[in-house]
């Protein structure tokens, strides 16, 4: 009996967090990577501020260390921030926990930039768990002078 076809076990796997590659062979499902992107975001707090010469993405951040962010642009105009917040390791003996309501795992957030974004001056600067993003805004385009034609006496 194939258990894949029963979307119950997807969401089990899912709240689980089963790796993919266990049940990779056992089942082809597309969305189960949009699912983990959706929560991913869905859990990631943030606030898009425009300056009058710069937009500011603020996430919060609590916990992760600047080196383990990741800022990307892609399909030039989409601003990727993503990570992890992995579970401490250490463990001392007879020490568990009682509650964990922390989220670990993979953040991401896109923010779809807008048309007058220099994507050639974008800084991330991360302090007190607080990442902010600056993307500059490009000048507004000069108005176009007009074109002053000389009459020719005829």
């Amino acid at each position: 009996m194939d258990l894949g076809r029963f979307p119950i076990i997807s969401i089990l796997e899912d709240m689980l967090e089963v790796p993919e590659e266990h049940n990779e062979k056992s089942r082809n499902n597309p969305s189960r990577a949009y699912m983990r992107d959706a929560k991913a975001m869905a859990a990631t707090p943030a606030d898009v501020i425009e300056h009058p010469n710069a937009y500011a993405f603020v996430v919060d951040m609590p916990g992760i260390k600047g080196d383990e962010i990741k800022v990307q642009v892609e399909n030039e105009n989409v601003l990727v921030v993503s990570g992890e917040r992995k579970r401490e390791s250490k463990e001392n003996e007879g020490v568990k926990y009682v509650r964990m309501e922390r989220r670990m795992g993979k953040f991401m957030r896109k923010f779809q930039l807008p048309e007058n974004a220099d994507l050639e001056k974008i800084s991330a600067v991360c302090h007190d768990g607080v990442l902010k993003v600056t993307v500059q805004k490009l000048p507004p385009p000069e108005p176009k002078k007009p074109k002053t034609i000389q009459v020719q006496v005829a």
